[in-house]
């Protein structure tokens, strides 16, 4: 039994739910989102709830429960607040820049610039040279591409140069130990 795929899914004003055949369909103010249900489960709308069942008990069911319950969730509060991912550049001459509304140029230490195109449903936001959010209503894309651009130049543990997501804790070592005296 999940406990996760239990809850039910609260559906707030202004978001319409629709369900056909094995594909859940989310509409609200930011946009709208599609899923493929897998056939073990079910999805049903009750009034202004959403609930995840088990259609055909399998091994792996109670696992597809809780998942479809948490991915359908996302996508309700992703067309409602939309996701977002704040990332750190970190190091002397380390730049972001806005070259149009969706493309970046990371300066990383490399010989050139990086130019990042964003994909659809995925704005970026840059703030001073140094801060960069990634902004768009479907999670899984959100920290993808937040993850691959993090990828680029990761935090080193001995300076901490590098790309990091706001908060993140960088493990640090120590340098050279000096030269023990005979």
């Amino acid at each position: 039994m999940s406990r996760l795929g239990k809850l039910p899914i609260k559906i707030p004003a202004g978001v319409t739910f629709e369900i056909k055949d094995s594909l859940v369909n989310v509409k609200g103010p930011k946009g709208e989102l599609k899923l493929s249900v897998r056939p073990e489960i079910a999805v049903q709308v009750e009034g202004d709830e959403a609930k995840v069942s088990v259609a055909i008990e399998t091994k792996q069911s109670s696992a597809f429960w809780g998942m479809t319950r948490s991915l359908v969730a996302n996508m309700v509060e992703g067309v409602t607040d939309g996701f977002n991912k704040n990332l750190e550049l970190i190091g002397v001459g380390y730049r972001v820049k806005q070259e149009a509304p969706d493309t970046i140029s990371l300066t990383l230490g490399f010989s050139h610039p990086v130019k990042i195109k964003a994909p659809e449903g995925i704005k970026f936001e840059v703030g001073e040279n140094q801060t960069l959010t990634v902004r768009g209503i479907d999670k899984d894309l959100v920290g993808l591409t937040a993850a691959k651009i993090r990828k680029l130049r990761k935090p080193e543990p001995y300076k901490g140069k590098g790309i990091r997501y706001t908060g993140e804790k960088v493990r640090r070592k120590a340098g050279k130990a000096a030269k023990s005296a005979k």
